[in-house]
């Protein structure tokens, strides 16, 4: 079987261990085994079924945001098994000109973070980068739900996505990380995908498959959240859930295929 990773935080090198024990931290997580180094991610994904991760960081000062971009392109470069994902900060000075840069390094798509960003995502100042994405056809991978905060709220995305109607989505943690029931009440009947990354160890392996048989097959990703959690190790509680094989390479690979408009 085929498997693309479809959420995958990467750090330089010299970053990688504090990003990853930042990461920790707002989760309350112990970063014990990897450090968000690409080194490190390719030691993961080695001997597993997994042959592409989407790959992105994100930008908590607007900055930041260019030479995020860079990092994350010349990665790619370097790595051609791995898909890159664009950063903007809702405090970018002119994100269709940042959008279209990015584009020509080669990135195919953006991740938005909004409770580490600490903006609505449906904030005015988002809506001009949503516009562009959706005229370009670039896909958008959300961070949607916590329960402590209402910036990533599922009906935050609920609103963006009736406002764009040809928006391609990615709400990762079934559409609301640690608030899986709003999300379904939200999200359950609209047009997006959504990746089960970092939620499986936390609702098991029934609920992880009641989940996906709600929203459907033809929706669902694979996604791990590394440096969070180990990609094979995820992809084991994906298996657990008790799916066939045609319906995992669907999730595991045809789905994202779809989400990136691109074959891979």
């Amino acid at each position: 079987m085929r498997v693309a990773d479809v959420h995958v935080h990467i750090y330089p090198d010299k970053i990688a261990g504090k990003a990853a024990q930042s990461i920790g931290d707002f989760y309350n997580v112990v970063m014990a085994e990897n450090d968000g180094s690409v080194s490190r991610l390719m030691e993961r994904v080695e001997d597993t079924e997994i042959e592409r991760c989407v790959v992105h960081s994100v930008a908590v000062r607007a900055g930041t945001v260019r030479s995020i971009n860079d990092f994350i392109a010349h990665t790619c470069n370097e790595h051609p098994e791995l898909v890159g994902f664009m950063t903007l900060h809702q405090e970018t000075p002119d994100m269709a000109a940042e959008i279209e840069r990015a584009s020509e390094l080669g990135l195919r798509g953006i991740k938005l973070h909004p409770d580490t960003q600490a903006v609505n995502m449906d904030d005015e100042r988002l809506m001009e980068a949503y516009a562009v994405a959706e005229r370009r056809g670039l896909p958008i991978i959300f961070h949607c739900g916590d329960y402590r905060y209402d910036y990533s709220h599922p009906r935050r995305l609920l609103h963006i996505l009736h406002e764009f109607p040809n928006l391609v989505v990615n709400a990762a943690h079934f559409g609301g990380w640690s608030i899986y029931d709003y999300a379904l009440e939200f999200l359950e009947h609209e047009r997006c995908f959504l990746d089960v990354s970092s939620s499986m160890r936390y609702i098991g392996p029934r609920r992880t498959r009641e989940l996906v048989e709600a929203y459907g097959y033809d929706r669902i990703m694979f996604g791990s959240d590394f440096p969070m959690w180990t990609p094979g190790d995820e992809l084991e509680l994906f298996r657990a859930a008790g799916f066939s094989e045609r319906e995992l390479e669907r999730m595991c690979w045809h789905n994202a295929e779809r989400f990136l408009g691109m074959s891979l």
